[in-house]
């Protein structure tokens, strides 16, 4: 982990780090660009076939096993699941559904004049697909938090795919009553979803996060069906004052241990804190937070390799850097710093608030944007499963009131027959 300064003689060096963070969500799917395109046109073509290749070569799937999990599976799973885990899930669950229940959009109609009605009315999608990765760990968290939203939303069909499915998940389908559950990952369970096969039926939308091939695949899909969001290697940045070294470093190494491509920042005014939270966050990395820990190689290899603490020379300047690096996840000393941020995909305040309890229990999505796209959204929400559908109706009376307006703004635009559809309904 690197301490950089933003002002003084090393100001153009730690600008130019800066710049190249901006870029980090499209410099990194480039990279594996051209391998996801073949594996997405031969999944489109050979369907079942090529999917069935791509999950043997890198997932290790027998080719006698079924790509479809029975919900016997997801039943036997939750019976070998200890009772401290279901209680953890059971909650879980019930946070996500309750804050999900509360993001609810509601369906309104007004009439702004006499005769005139405006409104709108809320629908669920038809059908998505539930991305859970499967790779260095187990997630039924992640399943937790993309099924509970869409259910809540009123999908019908909701689609599950992960690699190499561990216990833990299939006992959390099972608790989720999820019924059409695949054992495929990778941008090849992207193209089955988005494309369809003999096998998968096509789904209207893909959420969840994923590797760079996941990220990758997601965003070429994006033309062709519904996405969420690029939601690749996980970012944490913590801007603070006064916090307690160990405690950020805590964090810090949490969100690292993700993936060797995950990004971990300090943001800070004060250099003697941004010193002590590299040497914590070192001495946590190798050799854990507890004395029977052991060392941590994959937050070790993300931290060394984009691991910052940057020390500003003022308050406003960190506010300022924190917004323009639009972080996944975000820490704060306080309540009042609320009223600075403006990009973060989830917000963690204060020192009793670590961002695991985010990723696992607190109810907000953890399926959040990743590089820089905390600009233009949030994370997973009920929102990303619902259509709003706005409505409109007019009485004679009120046409012949308004529709002069509408008629002087189609003929301004050149749009005539615009105008003439009005003009023949006022006669």
């Amino acid at each position: 982990m690197k301490i950089l300064k933003t002002f003084g003689e090393n100001a153009a060096a730690t600008e130019a780090v800066l710049q190249q963070l901006e870029q980090r969500g499209a410099r990194t799917t480039a990279q594996v660009d051209p391998i996801v395109q073949e594996i997405l046109a031969a999944v489109r073509t050979h369907g079942d076939a090529a999917l069935r290749d791509y999950s043997s070569r890198f997932d290790s799937l027998d080719p006698d096993t079924p790509l479809l999990v029975t919900r016997a599976e997801m039943q036997a799973a939750w019976d070998a699941t200890s009772d401290p885990l279901r209680a953890a899930m059971l909650l879980a669950q019930a946070n996500i559904r309750a804050f999900a229940e509360r993001q609810l959009p509601r369906a309104f109609s007004f009439r702004p004049t006499d005769g005139m009605e405006v409104g709108q009315i809320i629908r669920p999608l038809a059908s998505v697909g539930c991305y859970v990765p499967g790779g260095r760990y187990p997630l039924p968290s992640t399943l937790l938090m993309t099924v509970t939203p869409a259910q809540v939303a009123g999908v019908e069909r909701i689609v599950v795919c992960s690699p190499k499915p561990a216990r833990e998940t299939l006992a959390a389908a099972h608790l989720a009553g999820v019924t059409e559950f695949y054992r495929i990952g990778g941008a090849q369970a992207i193209a089955a979803l988005a494309y369809g096969t003999h096998t998968i039926a096509p789904v209207d939308k893909i959420v969840g996060p994923g590797n760079l091939y996941v990220t990758a695949a997601k965003l070429a899909v994006s033309h062709h069906c519904g996405i969420d969001m690029p939601a690749g290697p996980t970012e944490i940045v913590v801007t603070t004052e006064s916090g307690d070294p160990s405690g950020i470093a805590a964090d810090l190494v949490a969100q690292a241990e993700h993936d060797p491509e995950a990004l971990a920042i300090l943001i800070t005014t004060n250099p003697d804190l941004a010193e002590e939270v590299v040497l914590e966050t070192k001495r946590q990395a190798q050799t854990g937070a507890q004395p029977e820990s052991q060392p941590n190689l994959i937050a070790q290899q993300s931290l060394a390799a984009n691991g910052f603490a940057f020390v500003t020379a003022t308050l406003d300047q960190a506010h300022a850097l924190t917004n323009r690096l639009a972080p996944e996840h975000l820490t704060v000393d306080a309540g009042s710093d609320l009223r600075w941020v403006k990009n973060a995909g989830s917000i963690f305040i204060g020192h009793h608030t670590p961002q695991s309890m985010g990723d696992y229990i607190s109810g907000p999505n953890h399926v959040l944007p990743t590089g820089r796209n905390g600009r233009i959204r949030g994370g997973l929400s009920v929102l990303d499963f619902l259509k709003i559908i706005t409505v409109q109706q007019y009485t004679l009376d009120a046409l012949r009131e308004v529709g002069p307006h509408t008629i002087a703004l189609a003929e301004a635009e050149g749009l005539t027959a615009h105008a003439e559809s009005v003009r023949i309904r006022m006669r």
